[in-house]
């Protein structure tokens, strides 16, 4: 798998909020509430992740709604979840390091 991170806070989020199925404003709820509402993800910041993320094959759609608003609902892919690891690992490191770096063990 070439490599996929650092992953933007937004890609990072997405993720976090469709370990489960869930639909676009579901997502954009989800988010605002995890982070306090310090991160808040526009409609077109979203959808052009989420198309991003879909080709990558990190998530895929779940179920679709056959009214006419047609609400799509996403999961994540197991490959999703390996990249998702990956960048959790990563931030895991950072912070390791700066508590080293601060308490002066390093």
């Amino acid at each position: 798998m070439e490599k996929q991170t650092p992953l933007t806070e937004a890609l990072f989020y997405i993720l976090l909020s469709v370990r489960k199925p869930n639909h676009g404003y579901g997502i954009i709820q989800e988010v605002q509430e995890l982070t306090d509402g310090r991160v808040v993800l526009g409609p077109g910041t979203l959808y052009g992740a989420m198309q991003t993320m879909t080709a990558r094959g990190w998530i895929r759609i779940y179920s679709e709604e056959t009214d006419s608003r047609k609400k799509k609902e996403y999961i994540i892919t197991e490959t999703g979840r390996k990249v998702f690891a990956e960048e959790k690992r990563r931030l895991e490191e950072l912070l390791r390091n700066a508590e080293r770096m601060e308490e002066g063990t390093w």
